[in-house]
């Protein structure tokens, strides 16, 4: 019963290592973006996936009992709202900010749609 046990300690000391290396990833990714929805971005996938990792390797160290199940719950919580909030917060990023056009290049649906027939036209043509 011993060697269950080193593994399962083993297990989830590898994911609890992954979570705090996805982390530090996401630490650099903020500090190293210039821009707000970069940061943003790099931010929310490291949470996403760093919080789910480590809760993992708890799960996996505290066995099958009711702490699993809430630990569980927290995961599920946070992977749906992580996403939303980010997402909320980048529409506001969006909207709001007045050098948005001198940050990046802003596509209206209109000119993807037209491109894509335009590759579309010319990919039958030389067919």
């Amino acid at each position: 019963m011993a060697v269950i046990e080193w593994i399962r300690f083993f297990a989830g000391t590898v994911f609890l290592l992954l979570g705090l290396g996805i982390f530090i990833i996401e630490m650099a990714g903020v500090f190293r973006f210039k821009y707000v929805l970069n940061r943003m971005h790099a931010a929310a996938m490291g949470d996403t996936l760093g919080i789910g990792a480590s809760l993992i390797g708890l799960m996996i160290m505290s066995g099958f009992n009711f702490v699993t199940l809430k630990l569980f719950l927290i995961i599920l919580f946070l992977w749906f709202s992580s996403p939303v909030s980010s997402h909320l917060i980048a529409r506001l990023e969006v909207t709001t900010n007045e050098e948005l056009t001198e940050q990046c290049q802003i596509i209206s649906l209109e000119k993807l749609e037209a491109e894509r027939a335009s590759k579309a036209e010319e990919g039958a043509e030389e067919k």
